[in-house]
């Protein structure tokens, strides 16, 4: 079976937009990889509709920022829209096919945008909330929005890196959106991305600064803490920050990145919803950005941001662990992995 990849990236350096893959599951590897969709300036973040629609983030050379749509239904992918302002790009886009709405997170700006996916595929903004405060660190010095998602009730749960908080949001069908709480992580948290179990009753909360997973018990918009745990070892002295946050389909596997420990930290999930770390192995590369489980959950691929290569893992669905099978894919500037669907 063959599955598609595409890698959002910087341009910074060496990498010309949007690269697409294909794994084959068969034969375990990761081939055919090729630059998608180019004259793009630092796609890095992105993902699709189940219609053929690609939302990225996206700039322009003149300072400008935002996100835009194309259509992949066509021989090529074709622009369709895209909104830019003033200032640096957003850093997280996603999409709620139930209400056509799309939710970007602008770490610089400390903004939340929503947008509608109108049925030509252009996007119009609906509401957008900015956010204030700061915490202890230096990296908190404002406040700096990083996720906009949905829970797996189709509320919009937003994070604040900068303020170590997590928000929640009922939004309307014309994509308006009120504030239902605000959860408090300690102090210095760093939250950065978030994923729940399948019955919504528990969070996994990745914190970025402090480098940890918080475990939180959810219902109805409100998050109460039932555990924190750490995401490497106790005699890491060096500087570590943690990024992607994964869980397995059945609930039963929790995976972070970390940045500067290059590694995965992979999690079993107790009974209670505690997590127990059962491995950490490293990514065979500089700056684990992002990764994803393929649609088999067969396979984990890891892109790095700091050197010119993605990885490929096998993932024993009864252990949850993972096993290196690639490193010499050669994706610049890696910083968002997505496999469609």
């Amino acid at each position: 079976m063959l599955e598609k990849i595409y890698f959002g990236t910087y341009t910074r350096n060496n990498s010309k937009g949007i690269y697409q893959a294909e794994l084959d599951t068969e034969k375990k590897e990761i081939r055919d990889l090729e630059l998608f969709i180019d004259d793009i300036v630092s796609p890095t973040y992105l993902t699709t509709t189940n219609n053929g629609i690609l939302l990225t983030i996206t700039g322009n050379d003149q300072g400008q920022g935002g996100i835009a749509s194309y259509n992949l239904t066509t021989p090529k992918p074709v622009l369709v829209d895209q909104k830019l302002a003033d200032g640096a790009s957003p850093c997280y886009v996603s999409y709620d096919g139930q209400r056509k709405l799309v939710y970007t997170a602008n770490y610089h700006k400390g903004l939340v945008e929503v947008y509608r996916l109108e049925n030509d595929n252009t996007l119009t903004l609906k509401d957008s909330v900015t956010y204030e405060g700061k915490g202890p660190r230096p990296e908190q010095d404002k406040s700096h929005a990083h996720y906009a998602d949905l829970t797996p009730d189709n509320k919009l749960v937003t994070i604040n890196l900068g303020d170590d908080k997590v928000h929640t949001y009922d939004v309307s069908e014309e994509g308006k959106i009120s504030e239902i709480a605000a959860f408090q992580t300690p102090e210095g948290f760093g939250p950065r991305h978030i994923v729940f179990s399948n019955n919504g009753k528990l969070a996994y909360l990745a914190g970025e600064l402090s480098s940890e997973v918080a475990v939180l018990e959810y219902n109805n918009g409100i998050f109460n803490l039932i555990q924190i745990v750490s995401t490497i070892p106790v005699d890491w002295t060096k500087h570590n920050g943690v990024a992607a946050i994964r869980i397995s389909s059945d609930d039963r596997f929790v995976y972070v990145s970390n940045r500067g420990h290059n590694s995965i930290a992979v999690f079993e999930v107790e009974e209670d919803g505690i997590l127990k770390l059962i491995q950490t192995i490293s990514t065979n590369g500089d700056f684990p950005r992002d990764f994803a489980l393929d649609n088999s959950e067969r396979f984990i691929v890891v892109a790095h941001q700091n050197s010119t290569i993605a990885s490929l893992f096998a993932r024993n669905a009864t252990s949850g662990k993972l096993e290196l099978l690639q490193t010499d894919i050669p994706v610049p500037e890696g910083v968002c992995v997505h496999f469609v669907k």
